[in-house]
């Protein structure tokens, strides 16, 4: 079992806004738990942000949970005000991932 299904995986499964990796088991950052991840080759400027909040990111939010949004270019900070609710932004992969145990019964 791989650790993560990626974007094509999930859209031959039938889902039609998929980030681009949903874990299998969630790791926490930042002591928040994640369970997607979504890269974007942009700078996230409160324009385009608000526009992936509505258009994506709470869609993913509402069907896999928690999730992390990397952009790649940076972003406004003050634009990070949705950890709390399960949404948060870097500006790279991180590098202080909690891995969680997926126990098999």
């Amino acid at each position: 079992m791989s650790a993560a299904e990626n974007e094509d995986q999930l859209r031959a499964k039938g889902y039609d806004k998929t980030p681009d990796f949903i874990l299998q088991v969630p790791v926490a950052v930042e002591g928040h738990i994640i369970h997607w991840i979504e890269s974007k080759a942009s700078f996230g400027d409160e324009c385009s942000h608000h526009a992936y909040l509505h258009d994506q990111f709470w869609s993913y939010w509402n069907r896999f949970g928690p999730g992390l949004v990397i952009y790649w270019y940076g972003f406004i900070q003050e634009l990070d005000c949705n950890r709390e609710r399960g949404i948060l932004l870097k500006a790279c992969f991180p590098t202080n991932i909690v891995t969680l145990c997926h126990s098999v019964a």
